[in-house]
Parts: C-alpha cells; structure tokens; sequence
C-alpha cells in the first residue's frame, strides 16, 4: 500500500530538494521522491530485503541511498513523525497498547540502523 495523495502533500516539503552538480554533472538529481518513499516503507512494512523489491518502484540501490542520506539527515525521523501524525489524526493509530517482536537477529555488515 502506497501513501496516498493527502499524505503526500503533508510529506513533501519535508523532504529536501536534490542537490545538482555543477554543470549536471554526477548521478542524476531525485526526481521520484514519493516512489522512493514508497519503497522505504514498503521495506519496512514486509521486512523484505532491497534487492526483492516489486519491479513497479525504481532501483533499489537508488531508493537504499536515499534512504541513506535521509536518516543521516533526519529527514527520516521528520517523516516518520508526520505519518505517526496524520493515522493518529485519523484515528488509524492507537499506541495504548502495543506488541514489539523479541526476535533479534544479528545486522549484517554494513546494515543502516532504523533508530
């Protein structure tokens, strides 16, 4: 399940332009935003590993440094937030009760922590 539109308008000036290199030099600048928001949380939800990502969202490499980039510059937490925010809103969202699953499993190298 994809955000929808009205959580996209919510979310979207929370994320950071691309930066742009000098005289379009580099890797291409973001131009799909709300499909690698779609793919983080869709990682998160499944708990699948990038590499199985659905053929319909961009590279994963792509999306993985994004997200990246985003928690480094917490513009992840910013949008977390705001998500927590619009399903508490809507009554989608009730943390008076929750359930954390006490199975651990060691990162494998490399591994970006969510926290």
């Amino acid at each position: 399940m994809d955000i929808t539109n009205g959580q996209w308008e919510r979310l979207a000036p929370l994320l950071p332009d691309s930066p742009k290199g000098p005289r379009g030099q580099g890797r291409p600048v973001l131009n799909e935003p709300r499909a690698i928001l779609n793919v983080i949380l869709w990682i998160l939800r499944t708990g699948a590993p990038w590499k199985d990502l659905p053929e319909r969202y961009p590279p994963y490499q792509t999306c993985h440094r994004w997200f990246q980039r985003w928690r480094k510059e917490g513009v992840f937490d910013t949008v977390l937030l705001a998500l927590a925010d619009d399903l508490r809103e809507r009554g989608k969202l009730d943390l008076r009760e929750a359930f954390i699953d006490g199975t651990f499993a060691p990162a494998k190298k490399g591994a970006v922590p969510l926290v």
